[in-house]
């Protein structure tokens, strides 16, 4: 497959409902891939409404940091074809059934421009209003969408949900207790001197996931663990689910800056959150 004289590397998708929720009866769905500017084909799930008319408006969702489609981002574009849209939730670059090598890597760049390239695909689908393109990001994920609700003005309407800021806690650390050029620089020296043992060892190490036991402590990491660790959420191609992030995935985020323009978007934002949620200080 070619694109602007560019070979492409077909991806092969599993075509049989792995989700971690039931398929509506009044949804249809179909796998679809599409590629983004830097040449990295996006694996997604299209969920149309079943006996739908005319062109409908349309939602692309994206996961939570480290989940994939088949988990909470599936699932709210599942409940929004319900509702009438024509949804597609995708895996972002690097990670799930996408491509991009090397794996379960991440960049605030190339995951913004993957929204982008989903709004390209849905604005050419013959039962999609090209003027009618929402999009929703969850967690890690609601931060890149408003980043490209900055950028793409084919976005008329974005949702963040449960909003993180990846790049304020790679560069600050939780609840800013590591806002300082020593903590920051402590920290270049360790995501360096990885890159330097992964190319020694012609392999990239894993940065680990969650433990295998349910965390004693009460709180968020009992609630995460709920979700990515049990029968409710658990999916075998999930970071979080499973081996967490490369260990280097870092860089980029402690490099970078989301959100310079976002007071010039000209569309209408949603932003919701939960009161007592701990990463309500984003």
């Amino acid at each position: 497959m070619k694109k602007n004289g560019v070979k492409m590397k077909k991806l092969k998708l599993d075509s049989k409902w792995d989700k971690t929720f039931k398929l509506d009866e009044s949804v249809s769905h179909k796998k679809v891939t599409f590629t983004n500017h830097f040449g990295i084909t996006l694996a997604a799930d299209m969920y149309t409404p079943k006996n739908a008319k005319g062109k409908l408006s349309a939602i692309e969702v994206c996961d939570p940091f480290g989940a994939v489609k088949e988990q909470s981002s599936g699932l709210y574009a599942h409940e929004m074809a319900k509702r009438g849209f024509i949804t597609i939730a995708f895996d972002p670059s690097f990670c799930g059934e996408s491509g991009g090598n090397v794996r379960y890597m991440n960049s605030p760049d190339i995951n913004t421009e993957d929204f982008q390239a989903a709004v390209d695909f849905l604005s050419v689908q013959p039962n999609v209003d090209p003027e009618k393109i929402g999009i929703i990001g969850i967690c890690g994920w609601g931060r890149m969408a408003l980043n490209a609700a900055a950028i793409d003005t084919r976005i008329k309407a974005t949702t963040a949900i449960t909003m993180y800021d990846m790049t304020r806690v790679a560069s600050k650390g939780y609840f800013d207790s590591a806002d300082s050029e020593e903590a920051r620089y402590e920290q270049r020296v360790a995501l360096n001197k990885q890159r330097t043992e992964d190319y020694k060892n012609k392999t990239y190490k894993n940065g680990g996931g969650l433990p295998d036991e349910r965390p004693a402590e009460e709180g968020f990491f009992q609630q995460y663990w709920d979700y990515y660790k049990t029968e409710r959420g658990y999916h075998p191609r999930s970071l979080n689910s499973n081996m967490g992030w490369n260990a280097s995935a870092g860089t980029s985020l402690l490099n970078n800056k989301l959100l310079a323009y976002t007071n010039e978007i000209r569309n209408a934002v949603l932003i919701v959150h939960g009161e007592k949620a701990h990463s309500r200080y984003f």
